[in-house]
């Protein structure tokens, strides 16, 4: 009889040792509340305040089509600017139906193709819908039109005044990203809210799970590679200064880099859009499960490499194509900074949330 009871405990203990598909304390994390906090707290509300600025960029655009002068040129960019700044905080959001219209392809595809916008306002006619038009319209194609026609506002000026085409144009541009915009908000709202955050399992076609995919590629590919590491020349081996973003507004490609910056740490830390509240979130997430990467806490890590981008931001200059022409060592100290967070976030924390990256990667960690 003892000896039965010594096999038996004997592979207990060998079956508990070699199990991997146990509890653990990861499953006791409420993904559920982390799901609501990202929904109602930053997400909807990001899409709900970047649909009211695009409201107010259609509002400017029929003003400056309706009396085309410098002035209301001036107000227009404002609006243009304000509406581009909030883009950047819901750019990452690509999942749902934004995700089913490519919303970020046709918003901001950066170079505009100046030469095809051209082409389609001499002839008088373009498709916007297509997708070989992407790189056509969207906030870099507003770039062009209201800074890049001319060198002087009085030569905008002219050209909108002489040409309807500019006009139409112009306003079917914005159209184009009301109706977008509208299309993911009214999904949101009307039952893609309760189906996000009731799919709170583990699996690959989970909430977490698609959204933790959503915000990686976001920050490796449209925010480190596109905003940074391309004009910088990381990935061609020289500098393309051409390829920044609002490249013929000049002085505000640091601005829209900083706020698509901070908008990557809020989610990160469940900050609330729009106040100082804080919920459930990824570093949450990762503090529950008590993750250390090096002997240290790994949101602390990420915390504190965040801050070591916004710091090497700080030393540019507000024009990104400026900054790689005359010092681009210090863009390229900032991709630096960037790509470290990379590793912390696509590997460590991917790890120790159990998530598999779900995307191809090109250019390596």
């Amino acid at each position: 009889m003892k000896k039965i009871w010594f096999v038996l405990l004997i592979s207990s203990i060998a079956y508990s040792c070699g199990e991997d598909d146990g509890p653990s304390i990861g499953d006791n994390f409420d993904r559920g509340t982390m799901l609501g906090n990202w929904a109602d707290n930053i997400i909807v509300p990001a899409y709900q305040a970047y649909a009211s600025d695009l409201s107010a960029l259609s509002s400017a655009t029929n003003t400056f089509v309706g009396d085309i002068n410098e002035t209301n040129l001036s107000n227009l960019r404002a609006a243009w600017l304000q509406a581009y700044t909030s883009w950047q905080r819901v750019s990452m959001f690509e999942i749902g139906r934004a995700e089913t219209i490519t919303l970020r392809d046709f918003t901001n595809i950066f170079p505009t193709s100046a030469a095809s916008i051209d082409a389609s306002i001499t002839s008088g006619s373009w498709n916007l819908e297509l997708p070989s038009s992407r790189d056509q319209q969207g906030f870099p194609a507003m770039d062009y039109l209201l800074h890049g026609i001319d060198v002087s506002d009085a030569g905008i000026v002219t050209k909108f005044q002489n040409d309807q085409n500019y006009q139409t144009y112009l306003q079917d541009i914005v159209a184009r990203l009301i109706d977008l915009t509208d299309q993911v908000v009214d999904d949101w709202q009307n039952g893609y809210r309760d189906e996000f955050v009731g799919n709170d399992g583990s699996s690959a076609s989970s909430s977490v799970n698609k959204m933790v995919n959503d915000y990686m590629f976001y920050y490796e590919k449209a925010f480190r590679a596109g905003k940074v590491g391309i004009p910088a020349g990381v990935f061609s081996g020289s500098p393309l200064s051409d390829r920044v973003e609002a490249f013929y507004a000049q002085d505000v490609s640091k601005v829209l880099f900083d706020e698509a910056l901070q908008a990557t740490i809020d989610f990160f830390i469940g900050k609330h859009f729009g106040n100082t509240g804080q919920g459930e979130s990824l570093k949450s997430y990762l503090d529950f499960l008590q993750t250390i990467s090096d002997g240290e806490n790994l949101s602390d890590l990420i915390n504190s490499q965040f801050l070591e981008a916004q710091s090497a931001s700080g030393n540019l200059q507000n024009n990104f194509s400026e900054a790689v022409e005359n010092n681009n060592t210090l863009m390229l100290g900032l991709y630096d900074e960037l790509q470290a967070n990379v590793v912390l976030l696509k590997v460590d924390m991917f790890q120790a949330l159990s998530i598999q990256v779900d995307f191809v990667d090109a250019d390596g960690d």
